[in-house]
């Protein structure tokens, strides 16, 4: 592995950043809905025309793992994290269906230093996708955790 270029000094609250665009792909959709999230506007195509949705849509999970993975690619992959011990809001504001274009995003709504570890920063995020720029799809903030550049995050 290479050496970390984001650190938690490089993460300040009020920070934003682009984190790409992804196009839902039907056939990877459909294969992650029939596994994990079998629901009738999910995996079948009448049934989901039938809906409240009017077309097969995407599982919320299958929407929050498109936005995890441009999350990975664009931050985490060159990065210090450490982790995430969890969060308090995920949301799925609009459906998501095959053929959408996403652009994901995300906001460090606060930093701080850990006082029980002060070689580990706590950065607060709240990440998105929009569709076509204007609506929201996805919304979660959670936290996560980062070495810091002056500390030894080998250390305990």
């Amino acid at each position: 592995m290479t050496a970390p270029e984001v650190w938690f000094e490089d993460l300040p609250a009020g920070r934003r950043i682009a984190l790409g665009t992804v196009v839902v792909d039907h056939d990877e959709m459909l294969a992650f809905n029939r596994r994990f999230d079998p629901q009738p506007f999910h995996v079948d195509e009448e049934a989901a025309r039938a809906s409240l949705f009017g077309g097969l849509c995407a599982s919320g999970w299958f929407t929050a793992s498109l936005w995890m993975r441009c999350y990975v690619d664009s931050v985490l992959s060159r990065s210090a994290s450490m982790g995430s011990p969890g969060g308090d809001e995920i949301a799925w504001p609009a459906p998501v269906f095959p053929g959408d274009r996403l652009e994901a995003g995300m906001e460090v709504v606060a930093a701080r230093v850990s006082a029980s570890r002060p070689q580990l920063g706590l950065i607060t995020l709240t990440g998105t996708l929009t569709r076509d720029g204007a609506t929201e799809v996805f919304r979660a903030r959670f936290t996560g955790m980062f070495g810091r550049r002056d500390g030894d995050a080998a250390t305990g």
